[in-house]
């Protein structure tokens, strides 16, 4: 088949939003669309591109569909509303952070349509997709991928194929576990140093100069808890979704996580003391609350 020329994007958030952005600039056709009334306009008037009212009449036109939302409920429902426009030969990538499992079930009701289904979420944040550099873990088949992979290639420049579809989802929700693994372990360790005397700041240059450098030490801790700013821009409520997509993972696989599954519950610990809507280096606070001290910047 032919190289994909135009793009249905649908979720245009916090993420989205830029990688849309990029797909435009990569010479890409894109139409997007958003369930938050106005975004969609507020797009195309700002960025350029097409705006979908209409779901089904907008995967009618687009060679692919990417979509880019919170949860695999999310998909499922967009998935529902794209229905009626999709077609034979179609690519339907979901880049959410998804769970492999419902992703799986999504595709193999496309199948009578001749849709392919692909998962590729992303790491990286909103600083990467906004350059262009997303890690993107992709899961399918190998030839649709192959079609794809310069929209890909718009958005990431690391395109890591991991295997069968889902697979991708459960790296990326792998990912995330290890990276709340470090971020709760560092946080300890400042509350643990301070409490002895060291200034949290002189221990997060220390831990980035030694082995104890991981993701949080170097752009979480001096950035987001330190500076009490708590704004990375990826939200705890997601983190929790994706400790909880780990642990399903780990269940069906048949793999004892200990540590997984005390990841997850001081995640949801957290966001139940905190509410909703919580930035999720503000997992933090938790640990301040059970020490019974906070960190000084």
């Amino acid at each position: 088949m032919s190289a994909p020329e135009s793009v249905l994007f649908v979720g245009i958030g916090n993420m989205g939003w830029p990688m849309a952005t990029r797909l435009l600039g990569a010479g890409f056709r894109v139409t997007v669309n958003d369930v938050v009334p106005g975004r969609s306009a507020d797009f195309v008037q700002k960025i350029g591109g097409g705006a979908a009212e209409d779901l089904a009449a907008a995967a009618a036109q687009a060679d692919v569909v990417i979509t880019m939302l919170p949860t695999s409920k999310h998909v499922a429902e967009a998935v529902a509303s794209l229905r009626a426009g999709l077609k034979q030969g179609q690519v339907l990538i979901d880049m959410s952070s998804g769970a492999p499992a419902a992703t799986q079930a999504i595709a193999a009701d496309l199948v009578p349509l001749g849709v392919i289904m692909l998962d590729a979420p992303v790491s990286g944040g909103v600083p990467r997709a906004v350059t262009g550099e997303l890690a993107i873990m992709a899961g399918g088949d190998a030839a649709a991928l192959d079609r794809v992979e310069p929209l890909l290639r718009a958005m990431g420049t690391t395109i890591h194929r991991i295997g069968g579809l889902g697979s991708g989802q459960a790296m990326k929700a792998l990912n995330n576990l290890v990276s709340a693994g470090g971020f709760l372990i560092g946080i300890e360790a400042l509350l643990i140093g301070q409490q002895f005397g060291i200034d949290p700041g002189l221990m997060t240059d220390v831990l980035n100069a030694s082995t104890g450098m991981n993701n949080s030490t170097q752009k979480k801790f001096r950035q987001f808890v330190l500076s009490r700013q708590f704004n990375s821009g990826f939200g705890l409520d997601l983190m929790v979704k994706d400790l909880s997509i780990a642990l399903e993972v780990a269940r069906a696989a048949g793999v004892a996580a200990p540590f997984s599954n005390l990841c997850r519950e001081l995640s949801a610990s957290a966001q139940g003391l905190l509410g909703p809507g919580q930035d999720h280096t503000a997992l933090a606070k938790l640990s301040e609350a059970l020490a019974g001290i906070e960190l000084k910047g």
